[in-house]
């Protein structure tokens, strides 16, 4: 069963959402943040990266860029801007653009229920960026963005959205890219509980560094607490919850900075003896097994030759382990893709012309336009306690951060 709570929401008004929201902290470069901050000075990035207001290329202390991250999230509520919600409730999150659209449910769950496994990761996690954003919520004292949830819908959870989506949402605004944001409040918080308590599991699809530094952060509001009960809001947190059949799952790709010290035509003579390969004008995968490799001016298509069984181990039959195993490391050096600083990840929402753009640039020697891993995949790996290779997902649309803020 999982295990859902309301919550007493920080949140803009309905005339300031469209200017507050803003996309996650880690899907944009710095320059970008500069930019939507010099347009438009109510984005919530000034909250979530306010080292953008510093002059670029200072490197300022972290401890100064936290300190300016609380001063501008004071300045919202000041103003407010922000304003918190008299009492707990729970949310309808709707998600649309073009023809897709997903709609899922906002609340809080309980910190120990991703300890118990209860909520399933797919994904380890990087030290330094945990490190960075616990401290980033023990200075603000707020959870800034939600931890994306995916579930695997019912029919009693679908009749409950849609009875709540029948009435005049409480936001409703399209952001510059098209995407309109929709957010309902719920009137009846306790039949959403029950319905809830229906579902097996809940899988993360974006958060993993969210959902561990909450855990980081609740052990450290702990150990301060004398009087701990479990009960205090710094014990859970704040989640979108989306059945599994809305959700849409784009390729991440990867690039890679050099060569390893092997000249192109050795680079396609050695993955040649594992690939079948040609030179061609597509750039995109259509089917998985596939993956396309770009070198300055060319693109190759690439389908492995070996035999991958049906009854192997999941993790074994995404396409992103086999470029790791036959490709990344054997071929260019590359051991750890978490920490190794030789190979970047650009999300599919960006396209294979940032691709071609770094390789093209010099920023990157080779790039790997990748099919996307499926919630089948997700599921399957999840569910036996494994985590698939870094950056194996690219949940698309994102959620929006600065819309329901949980104070801790």
């Amino acid at each position: 069963m999982s295990l859902i709570k309301p919550f007493s929401a920080l949140r803009p008004g309905p005339e300031n959402a469209k200017s507050v929201a803003c996309v996650p902290y880690d899907v944009v470069y710095e320059s970008e943040v500069r930019e939507y901050i010099s347009k438009n000075p109510l984005s919530f990035l000034r909250v979530t990266r306010a080292e953008a207001e510093f002059p670029a290329g200072s490197h300022p202390d972290p401890s100064k860029v936290f300190d300016r991250a609380l001063e501008n999230f004071e300045w919202f509520i000041r103003e407010r801007i922000l304003s918190q919600t008299d009492e707990d409730e729970l949310y309808v999150y709707q998600l649309q653009s073009g023809n897709h659209c997903q709609t899922g449910v906002v609340g809080c769950c309980a910190i120990d229920e991703y300890e118990a496994g209860r909520i399933k990761k797919h994904e380890n996690v990087r030290p330094d960026k945990v490190e960075d954003r616990t401290a980033h919520l023990l200075a603000l004292g707020a959870q800034t963005g939600l931890i994306f949830l995916g579930f695997r819908g019912t029919t009693r959870i679908s009749e409950l959205i849609q009875s709540t989506i029948a009435a005049a949402p409480l936001f409703e605004f399209e952001c510059p890219e098209g995407l309109m944001q929709r957010v309902w409040r719920v009137s009846n918080a306790q039949s959403y509980i029950d319905a809830f308590a229906e579902v097996e599991s809940l899988y993360i699809a974006d958060g993993h560094h969210r959902i561990e530094s909450a855990k980081r952060a609740r052990a450290v509001r702990r150990a301060a607490n004398p009087n701990h009960t479990g009960r205090e809001a710094y014990n859970y947190v704040v989640t979108g919850m989306f059945p599994a059949e809305d959700l849409r799952i784009l390729a991440y790709n990867r690039v890679v900075k050099d060569l390893n010290g092997v000249s192109e035509a050795e680079l396609l003579e050695r993955i040649g003896k594992r690939f079948e390969f040609t030179e061609t004008g597509e750039k995109v995968p259509h089917r998985k097994g596939e993956m396309f490799l770009y070198l300055p001016g060319r693109w190759f298509k690439l389908r492995f030759t070996g035999e991958i069984s049906p009854d192997s181990h999941p993790i074994e039959r995404l396409d992103v382990t086999i470029l790791h195993d036959q490709i990344l490391n054997p071929i260019l050096g590359i051991g750890d893709e978490r920490t190794d600083k030789r190979i970047g990840f650009v999300g599919g929402i960006r396209g294979t012309a940032e691709l071609e753009r770094l390789v093209d640039e010099g920023i990157a020697a080779a790039a790997f336009s990748m099919f996307p891993t499926t919630m089948e995949d997700l599921f399957a790996v999840s569910d036996m306690g494994e985590t698939m290779p870094p950056k194996s997902t690219w949940f698309e649309p994102k959620l929006k951060d600065g819309l329901l803020i949980h104070l801790i």
